[in-house]
């Protein structure tokens, strides 16, 4: 009698069934913690606005602050730092467009005083650009503080309103 080598059909559908359950159970949360670190990566560039946009103020006390999200990134290479660019934020976040898109969120900034110098306060926005960043905008002013809303919306543009509507980011 011949001994046979190797595995038989039904082997080989049991394990590619294990494979297909242990898959259906790891993508999920693979996904779930994609979207957790996107979440993250939203909350800190907040904060990086909110730290680039008072430094933007104090290297520039005439202007105010950052009228727009533009004057915090580069100009031209090499950065010298100016009031149009003031090579704080890297050229992604700081694009020329007044909508800007880093990882899965849109961010805004704009000053507030009507345009004219100095700019006496500012409003940073940050909301998913895709469903991998989950449901949260986040919102900050010249206090400091990083703020989020869980409403899937567009972000509110009266920056006293969004104030009552949003919850203060605790630090991590």
């Amino acid at each position: 009698m011949r001994k046979q080598k190797g595995f038989s059909l039904i082997e080989l559908l049991i394990v590619v069934a294990i494979i297909l359950i242990i898959a259906a159970i790891a993508i999920p949360n693979l996904m779930k913690s994609k979207a957790a670190a996107n979440e993250a990566g939203g909350a800190a560039t907040i904060r990086t606005l909110i730290t680039d946009s008072i430094t933007y103020s104090n290297s520039f006390p005439a202007e105010g602050y950052p009228l727009t999200i533009t004057r915090l990134g580069a100009v031209a290479q090499p950065c010298v730092p100016q009031v149009n660019g003031a090579c704080l934020a890297d050229t992604v976040l700081a694009c020329a467009a007044a909508t800007c898109t880093k990882g899965s969120y849109f961010y805004t900034l704009t000053g507030i005083n009507g345009g004219a110098a100095p700019q006496t306060d500012f409003v940073a926005f940050c909301t998913p650009a895709g469903p991998s960043a989950r449901k949260k905008n986040y919102f900050a002013r010249s206090d400091g503080v990083p703020r989020f809303q869980l409403s899937p919306g567009a972000p509110p543009t009266a920056p006293i309103a969004t104030v009552a509507n949003c919850t203060v980011l605790t630090p991590l």
